[in-house]
């Protein structure tokens, strides 16, 4: 069953919604940006969904190539960053606080963005090959979702060097150190899915929406405060180095980024 309401009008996400599961397709070729449109669509969908008591399941997958390579860099501009952080951070926040059991099923690439709208879901089965990275860093900015949560699944010393270093890792590496449940070949991700899917639909939706609030109960609060600290830092310190200017800047202008350390 489509929801007829909102498929008309999206431009940046297939959805589908067959009860217990509504799967949201990232649909922006070719590498699936997010951008500020894809944000609202994203907030959108999941106010429809969570407000369906037949649905008790959500998979997020990315169309095409690949999951997502991350937040649109364009809005990451001075004029622009703050709508973004308030934005995606709310996408973030709504996954966070749902009420269904979230999924993520990740190929390709799944960096910046992408990688932290998919290490918040629940559940994330990831290809072996599939390449994840947070390479903010080499923009001269960071990814604030990361800074709040990575530690939490994969420990402190290797978050901070994914987060330091900005370099990329395997599905099968994402999987070893927690970011992901688990890693299977690209011909047997869907499998791998619906595996976990028919798992779950075999449970009480109630009792799994009361499970999740216990499970997050501690988290839940340290990560609200730690990511509304983490968007202080970005928008009052980062964004007044020249250095974030910078490096947007080179990347925009498609060249190499020249540090003044300040």
């Amino acid at each position: 069953m489509a929801m007829a309401s909102t498929e008309t009008s999206l431009t940046r996400l297939a959805v589908q919604v067959r009860p217990p599961v509504a799967r949201i397709g990232l649909l922006h070729p070719p590498v699936n940006v997010i951008d500020i449109p894809m944000m609202e669509e994203l907030a959108n969908t999941l106010a429809e969904v969570e407000a369906r008591p037949d649905v008790s399941i959500i998979l997020f997958a990315g169309e095409g190539k690949g999951f997502s390579a991350g937040v649109d860099v364009a809005a990451h501009t001075p004029d622009r960053v703050q709508e973004m952080l308030i934005k995606f951070h709310a996408v973030i926040r709504a996954l966070v606080s749902s009420k269904k059991v979230t999924i993520a099923g990740v190929h390709g690439n799944c960096l910046g963005g992408g990688a932290e709208l998919a290490m918040v879901c629940d559940i994330v089965i990831t290809t072996d090959v599939a390449n994840w990275g947070f390479p903010e860093i080499k923009l001269g900015c960071y990814p604030p979702v990361a800074c709040t949560a990575l530690a939490a699944l994969v420990g402190q010393k290797r978050a901070s060097e994914l987060i330091l270093t900005g370099r990329t890792i395997t599905g099968t590496d994402a999987a070893i150190i927690g970011l992901a449940n688990r890693a299977v070949p690209l011909d047997s991700l869907v499998s791998a899915i619906e595996d976990c899917v028919s798992r779950l639909f075999q449970l009480s939706p109630a009792t799994l929406a009361v499970t999740k609030k216990a499970i997050y109960a501690w988290d839940a609060a340290h990560f609200d405060k730690g990511l509304a600290r983490a968007e202080k830092l970005y928008l009052e310190e980062l964004m007044n180095t020249a250095d974030a200017q910078e490096g947007i800047k080179a990347f925009i202008e498609k060249r190499d980024p020249i540090w003044a350390g300040k």
